[in-house]
């Protein structure tokens, strides 16, 4: 057998020669603030997660409350755990103890807002959190091994056990095991495997065991893959790729060396592909498509960047602008920060961009009018349906970079709350249709489910320009009325400095109706004389449409919550044909206002 036949497992180096190299590349000065900080972690008290904290979510749908206690708690155990293994003179190892004890005696390792309850001790919620806590016990178990107390050590496993590992192995209620008819799998299956295998790869003593979970783990990843497009793209965002396929390659390292190099997850073109969506997906240095529950500025972590760069020879990955972050403050899993210090990136060249990028099964459409330019116009729209993971009814959407900066806007995720995953989301600016660039109907908005979704009628690309063509009707209720509705977005590339070209045609099936073709933007926007002007000349657009045939209004929506990023004020650019009618088309002209 592979698991029986293979070397020492070693993942990172504990002590020797090799932990030496290892300090002496990342520095004095980032060791000693880190041992710094950890020695101010000793004094500090521990964030307390009492019972009616875990409550808070159930009973009004915040969930800030605990997260962020939780959180805190972990970085404090983070940060003690990477400070004793690169010192290993035993001065932490009291505070850090303490903290273990305390998350081995929480009630749920599950977040209230997946468990929604305090967990029978014989059934307990094996989330995104619960998974990775395991894998943070078993890392801070190898890293620091029989320095930990044998109490301590023997209790984390029980706990992984019974917590985790136990619940993956055995049980069969998880929903994110396997995709169904009725749902898809997402980010949470390579979350929640990861964590799970992971821990067993440095827990578990009996092959055959070892051998059955990974068995298992490996069928959920097999369905995890299929969520992606044939190119490697995933319709829930960059964001969610750091997250989801970011897990996927922390069980694919483990595994590669828990084998001896005889079972390789990273292997393949598919995988690569895949690999390659935050560099496909970049619209200009900082700025990502922000489709979905992604925002335009995600964070790749350093270690993963490095891991794929290294394993998979795509240099490409190092230059997507990350830098080296060792302050390990607001992680929710020990796997980030104790990667950055392990792996961190190397000095690299910037990414070079292509002019077009296009995912077909998605009907995304990426377009840089000059990608050695990161002030030039840039153009982002997806087609798609709106049952997809991390919905929002956004069939149509498109973004417009200029200056380095988005001018027109996917807002990305709105606060993540009960009401947010509940029946409730489409009531939501940021979720619902009415916060993306997309027309009103009859004023109905996109309604929710995969039926409703937009055909390409074409899609080009060429030096004179990109285009990509949609039949959007259905993305509508059929109260909508609607017998056609084509959206068309073209990048000019002839015009200097680039334009983009929108063209909204409409049919009725059945009467006149009105149609609202929008805008959104988080810029100052004001309209005069046949002109919306947004932003200003470092990084703004000027709309140019017929003011005799279109009336156009803002409608400004202040303090907008968003997840993990500060509230934004969004304003709706509304262009309305002044009459009625069966059939007809809204037309604007977008360019860089510089």
């Amino acid at each position: 057998m592979v698991l029986e036949a293979a070397p020492d497992f070693m993942p990172f180096p504990r002590n020797g020669s090799a932990l030496e190299a290892l300090k002496v590349a990342l520095g004095h000065k980032v060791i000693a603030d880190l041992l710094a900080t950890a020695l101010r972690d000793t004094e500090r008290p521990m964030p307390e997660l009492p019972a009616r904290l875990y409550a808070e979510f159930r009973e009004t749908g915040r969930r800030e409350g605990y997260e962020d206690a939780q959180r805190e708690r972990r970085s404090m155990l983070y940060r003690l755990t990477l400070a004793e293994w690169l010192e290993g003179q035993g001065r932490f190892l009291d505070a850090l103890e303490e903290i273990a004890w305390a998350r081995l005696e929480e009630t749920n390792w599950a977040w209230p807002a997946h468990a929604r309850d305090l967990d029978h001790p014989d059934r307990p919620t094996l989330d995104l959190a619960a998974a990775m806590t395991a894998l943070d016990m078993a890392e801070m178990d190898y890293l620091l091994s029989d320095r930990l107390s044998p109490n301590l050590r023997a209790r984390l496993r029980a706990e992984v056990e019974r917590r985790v590992v136990g619940p993956f192995l055995h049980r069969n209620d998880h929903w994110w095991l396997h995709t169904t008819p009725a749902k898809q799998v997402n980010n949470w299956t390579a979350v929640c495997v990861a964590g799970a295998v992971g821990a067993a790869l440095y827990f578990e003593t009996d092959t055959s065991r070892l051998a059955e979970i990974v068995t298992r783990g490996i069928h959920s990843l097999a369905d995890y893959l299929e969520a992606f497009d044939s190119e490697g793209g995933s319709s829930e965002g960059p964001d969610y790729w750091t997250y989801g396929f970011g897990n996927y390659a922390v069980l694919a390292h483990l595994l590669l060396e828990r084998s001896g190099g005889k079972i390789d997850l990273l292997q393949g073109d598919y995988l690569r592909s895949i690999a390659q969506f935050p560099v496909r997906t970049m619209l200009s240095p900082g700025v990502w498509v922000s489709f979905s529950d992604s925002d335009s500025n995600p964070s790749f972590h350093p270690g993963l960047l490095t891991l794929l760069a290294r394993h998979m020879d795509m240099p490409e990955l190092l230059g997507l602008g990350m830098h080296n972050e060792f302050a390990v403050s607001g992680f929710n899993q020990f796997a980030w920060p104790l990667r950055q210090f392990a792996w961190p990136l190397p000095e690299a060249a910037p990414v070079q961009l292509s002019s077009h990028d296009w995912y077909e099964d998605m009907g995304w459409m990426i377009s840089r009018l000059d990608p050695a330019d990161t002030r030039s116009i840039c153009l982002a729209i997806k087609a798609g349906h709106n049952g997809e993971m991390h919905n929002q009814n956004d069939v149509g959407s498109f973004m417009v970079v200029t200056g380095g900066k988005v001018v027109l806007t996917d807002p990305g995720r709105g606060r993540y709350s009960k009401s947010y995953f509940g029946p409730e989301r489409y009531q939501n600016l940021m979720a619902s249709s009415r916060g993306h660039s997309v027309p009103v109907v009859n004023g109905l908005e996109q309604a929710e489910g995969r039926e409703h979704r937009a055909r390409v009628l074409h899609h080009s690309h060429s030096e004179q320009a990109d285009r990509l063509q949609l039949e959007m009707a259905a993305a509508y209720p059929v109260e909508a009325g609607l017998a056609s509705l084509q959206r068309t977005l073209t990048l000019d590339r002839k015009t200097n400095g680039g334009r983009v070209l929108l063209e909204d045609q409409f049919a009725f099936a059945d009467a006149e109706g009105d149609l609202e073709s929008v805008l959104v933007t988080p810029l100052l926007a004001d309209a005069a004389n046949g002109v919306v002007r947004i932003g200003d000349r470092n990084a703004g657009l000027r709309i140019d449409y017929d003011s005799a045939a279109l009336d156009v209004r803002l409608d400004r929506h202040p303090g907008v919550e968003k997840q993990y990023q500060p509230a934004v004020d969004l304003t709706r650019v509304v262009f309305t044909p002044r009459r009625k009618a069966r059939e007809g088309r809204i037309s604007l002209e977008i360019s860089p206002l510089n």
